[in-house]
């Protein structure tokens, strides 16, 4: 049945690939404990399970972006110039704070 779907797709997924996308769905879904996956998997390590839950990029670059916009929507106070310094001359180094 998989050589049938890779060939109408053009793909080549194997079986370690539908179990690999299983397995990265089982590790992630908060409604399943960790070792229920391990068990499933029969693996003898739950490191090895463990393994799953490393987020893919598209993931972590969805987190990024949405800590930067929450840093964004935070008001910024710009901190008062060390001791020494006068505003007016960092104003004048630098440009004016926004």
């Amino acid at each position: 049945m998989l050589n049938r779907a890779n060939g109408l797709l053009g793909a080549n997924w194997t079986h370690h690939d539908l179990r690999h996308t299983a397995a990265y769905r089982m590790a992630r879904d908060p409604g399943l404990v960790l070792t229920d996956v391990q068990w499933v998997l029969g693996h003898a390590h739950l490191s090895t399970t463990q393994l799953y839950l490393a987020a893919g990029r598209e993931e972590i670059v969805e987190a990024i972006r949405a800590h930067y916009e929450r840093q964004a929507q935070v008001a910024r106070v710009p901190a008062p110039p060390a001791a020494g310094y006068r505003a007016e001359s960092l104003s004048d180094l630098f440009g004016a704070a926004r």
